[in-house]
């Protein structure tokens, strides 16, 4: 892996400090843990990461309830599983109420979920069959760009072990607000795109696949509420380039 000039640290930490500040103010609001019964579902998925996860409407979006109508149009049998209920407003849709479990935190760092994502699965009856790590390292800031790398493949360790046949999706994370693109995130984002690929190709074994899903491309300002977070368009956005690539793996 390429090292990334440390040069670069403030500049970063400006640009994905609202992924930090933002959407924690309600952590331990929902200590409800809903999926304690076992899933019976045959496609259990984990939405695991931070504030893009989590959402915070009606500030921002997630992309889980856009993913969860496509999932049901789609004729799937499957669970959102995740020891994070989202206890916000959520109209129904075909008689169904939205499913709410996840494991997004608003400002973690890979780090946090490393440290944390034993916990969490010992918390579930049911172990992931496929789990959406979204924006991987996006709060960890440049200076621990290496360290972020090693997190996320030590993450997918753990996962793999919970569950040897599990199907990891890694986000190339789409981009922050084109005004705060200075070359300097460029360089450190451009890094990671090239980057997170070649972790997915190395943590691939012969049972676990482990798949890039391309938010970046094609990704625009006007997908955005705020310097990183989604606005409907820009969940709507992602839930179908998840759903696109889900397609593939679902049963």
């Amino acid at each position: 892996m390429k090292s990334v000039k440390k040069s670069f640290n403030r500049i970063i930490l400006l640009v994905f400090l609202s992924f930090i500040v933002a959407c924690n103010s309600d952590d331990d609001s929902n200590p409800e843990i809903v999926n304690v019964d076992t899933s019976n579902a045959i496609n259990k998925i984990m939405p695991l990461g931070a504030s893009r996860v989590e959402g915070a409407r009606p500030e921002y979006e997630s992309y889980r309830y856009d993913l969860w109508k496509l999932l049901i149009d789609g004729g799937y049998d499957f669970d959102f599983i995740g020891t994070e209920t989202d206890e916000a407003s959520y109209p129904e849709y075909n008689g169904l109420s939205f499913d709410r479990n996840h494991e997004g935190r608003g400002g973690i760092t890979s780090g946090g979920i490393l440290e944390e994502i034993d916990i969490w699965l010992s918390d579930l009856s049911t172990v992931p069959d496929i789990v959406l790590f979204s924006s991987p390292g996006g709060n960890d800031g440049i200076d621990n760009y290496t360290q972020s790398l090693s997190n996320i493949s030590a993450i997918i360790d753990i996962l793999q072990a919970a569950n040897p046949n599990v199907t990891i999706f890694l986000e190339l994370p789409a981009p922050a607000l084109t005004s705060e693109q200075t070359p300097e995130f460029l360089a450190y984002y451009n890094q990671a795109l090239q980057d997170i690929p070649i972790v997915a190709q190395e943590q691939t074994t012969s049972t676990s696949n482990v798949l890039i899903v391309d938010m970046s491309t094609d990704f625009i300002d006007d997908y955005l509420a705020d310097d990183v977070h989604y606005n409907l368009a820009g969940a709507n956005f992602v839930a179908n380039r998840y759903y696109d690539a889900l397609q593939s793996v679902l049963q």
